[in-house]
């Protein structure tokens, strides 16, 4: 088949090359110039496992392209992809216009039937507004064209974003015309062979599902830090507790980490846009609207632990960071709690070392150069002579450390463990004083709260 995809960011790339890979003939466009040129080039503005070689060898095989001609991308496919962002508005509701404004794109150059599929995460409703706004613009031109709009909402995980295309779990299309169907079903075919995992369903449907998805997994990740933060007061450990309620199969292992808060591009601006939807039809999401506040609260935790371990005197220490990106396996800052940290402890005076396999350029991009800020270039340079060390993504390169060696790197032994990596005793036996998050009496023996 023929596909455009509109918008050659995170969602737009991934659809774009993995569609290309099984053989479609895929078109990408964008409006930034210099991004098109360096995706020409075999070259990905992201940092997704997997994803760059897979571009390189579908350009060379001629079945990816790129451009920033809007009229040639029109004309290009049957399938019009939209996968341009969708960022929160100042109210939290996602903000349309990019999407919009390629529905009018196609309105105007359109010159035969198309099929437009919203592949953004969009509001419910959002098809209506698409499809209204390419017939404005057909009927600004005189002409009467048959099109059709379909929900086709995404469904990747950053860092796993091609097992998850390949082999998700579902493939979701929001349509009544048999005619869409035919086309999605061949366009996801390659995917489809073994296990028919398509979901036809109302366009409606579709589009909420996207957003009850993730405002599901928000929760579950909000609920087991309200059980963290229980557990650190009543002298229990949050661990065990997890494994406990995780070995019920109706509640499973997956998203139930307790840590210092969830970040992203997905979850944060999700959860907003649900519960000012909820809002637009006089409902109350009292429940969503607390999974955010538990998710803000939650990345304060650092900075409170942190100023709690060093009495209260920030003002001129040095802390280490270990982790940058919300996530590992990403480059992605958006929302990180590492942000939240990193900005409160310039406003308390304190400098940092921070160091991310993979996030340092985007942190530079960021926040440029600060005299209050070392990038560093491994592990081993951001602890270097550091008052404490607080650990904010869950590289798998954190995971074994020498405690003996950590001690003696450290200015004043303090670690806080945001993402729970390690043993609290085997921390303690090098002489290092070890806050993590609702693991039994850390706080507890600091003197920051009482014990039971």
């Amino acid at each position: 088949m023929k596909i455009t995809i509109f918008g050659t960011g995170y969602v737009g790339l991934v659809t774009g090359t993995c569609l290309a890979d099984v053989g479609h003939d895929v078109l990408c466009v964008d409006v930034d110039a210099e991004k098109i040129a360096r995706l020409e080039a075999g070259e990905i503005p992201i940092f997704e496992p997997g994803l760059e070689p897979m571009v390189k060898a579908n350009v060379e095989a001629g079945r990816l392209r790129f451009t920033t001609d809007p009229q040639a991308a029109v004309a290009f496919g049957t399938l019009q992809f939209i996968a341009v962002g969708t960022p929160p508005d100042e109210d939290g509701s996602a903000d349309l216009t990019y999407v919009l404004a390629v529905a009018e794109t196609i309105g105007t150059h359109m010159a035969e039937y198309k099929v437009i599929v919203d592949k953004s995460t969009v509001p419910v409703g959002t098809a209506d507004r698409v499809r209204e706004r390419v017939a404005a613009a057909l009927q600004a031109r005189g002409e009467a064209i048959d099109f059709d709009v379909c929900s086709n909402p995404e469904f990747l995980k950053e860092g796993a974003a091609i097992e998850d295309f390949t082999h998700g779990a579902r493939i979701i299309v929001g349509t009544e015309s048999d005619h869409v169907k035919t086309l999605m079903r061949e366009c996801y075919a390659p995917y489809i062979r073994l296990h028919d995992k398509l979901m036809f369903m109302d366009v409606r449907a579709a589009e909420l599902t996207k957003y009850a998805a993730n405002a599901m997994l928000a929760t579950k990740i909000s609920f087991m830090n309200e059980i963290a933060n229980l557990a650190e007061r009543l002298g229990a450990d949050v661990e065990q507790v997890r494994r406990g309620i995780g070995s019920d199969p109706r509640i499973g292992y997956q998203f139930i980490y307790p840590g210092c808060g969830y970040g992203g591009s997905c979850f944060p601006k999700d959860v907003q846009a649900l519960a000012r939807t909820a809002g637009d039809v006089d409902y109350q999401a009292e429940l969503l609207t607390a999974v955010e506040g538990v998710n803000r609260r939650q990345k304060r935790t650092l900075f409170t632990k942190l100023a709690q371990a060093l009495g209260g005197e920030l003002a001129g220490r040095t802390v280490a960071l270990w982790g940058l990106a919300f996530k590992p396996n990403t480059d992605d800052m958006r929302d990180a709690p590492s942000r939240t940290l990193m900005e409160a402890l310039w406003e308390a005076g304190a400098r940092v070392q921070a160091y991310d396999p993979e996030a340092i350029k985007e942190c530079r991009r960021l926040y440029g150069e600060r005299d209050d800020l070392l990038l560093a270039g491994d592990r081993i340079q951001a602890v270097k002579g550091a008052d404490a060390l607080v650990i904010c993504t869950e590289w798998k390169e954190f995971r074994s450390v020498d405690f003996a060696w950590l001690a003696q790197q450290l200015a004043t032994p303090v670690v806080v463990d945001g993402r729970n990596l390690f043993e609290p005793e085997a921390v303690k036996a090098a002489g290092l004083r070890y806050f993590a998050v609702g693991r039994g009496d850390s706080l507890a023996e600091s003197g920051a709260i009482p014990s039971p």
